[in-house]
Formats: structure tokens, C-alpha cells, sequence
């Protein structure tokens, strides 16, 4: 889980950062395309420099998904 919140504030922290700068510019005048700009740029960005956390996450959940399943599996057999 621990992994989810790092990778989530990352991306967070990187959206922040993406709109601080183009606040900047002259974009800052329309803040419809400010944030949609932001947001398309901080997810390249994240794409690319988050790709090991990502990753991490999906392994995360992945393992987390599991052991539920493998739980409810086993109490399932338990009431038969």
C-alpha cells in the first residue's frame, strides 16, 4: 500500500510543479487550458519518470488482489 501513496503523490507533486510553471506564461490567463495543459504534460512527464513506481504499485495491488481471493477461497471451503 505504501507504494500506491508514494506513486500517487508523485504524480500529485508533478501535476503541482506542471502548474506552476505554466502559470508562468501567458496561459495563466485561461485557466480552462491551464490545468488541461497541466495535466496532459504532468502525465507524460509521470509516464515516463514514474515507470519503476508504477510498476511497484501494480505489483502491489496485484499481490493484494490475491491474497483476498486466496481468503475468500479459503473460507468458502471452510463452509462446505
Amino acid at each position: 500500500m505504501r507504494s500506491v501513496l508514494f506513486y500517487t503523490s508523485a504524480r500529485l507533486g508533478i501535476f503541482v510543479a506542471t502548474t506552476a510553471v505554466l502559470w508562468l506564461t501567458p496561459m495563466r490567463k485561461a485557466p480552462v487550458f491551464l490545468l488541461l495543459g497541466a495535466l496532459v504534460i504532468s502525465g507524460v512527464i509521470s509516464y515516463v519518470l514514474l515507470s519503476t513506481q508504477r510498476d511497484a504499485m501494480s505489483a502491489s495491488i496485484v499481490s493484494t488482489v490475491r491474497d483476498k481471493k486466496a481468503k475468500l477461497e479459503e473460507s468458502r471451503g471452510k463452509e462446505d
